[in-house]
């Protein structure tokens, strides 16, 4: 009785981490102009209007 219990949670947390993850990937911001994303502060990659989606891309120096 103990392993099913076991067993049911596990499965109920790797399916938690599953939906999370797909409802992060899908997270996206409309935008206009750059100006529109949100700021976040990365050294090698920014945030950038790109067919009206917030979208990550590489900084070049």
């Amino acid at each position: 009785m103990v392993e099913i219990h076991k067993f049911v949670f596990a499965m109920i947390q790797f399916i938690s981490l599953f939906l999370i993850t797909i409802e992060v990937g899908r997270l996206r911001y409309g935008c206009e102009t750059d100006a529109d994303c949100p700021r976040y502060t990365h050294n090698n990659f920014s945030l950038k209007c790109i067919n009206k989606k917030c979208e990550w891309s590489a900084k070049l120096h």
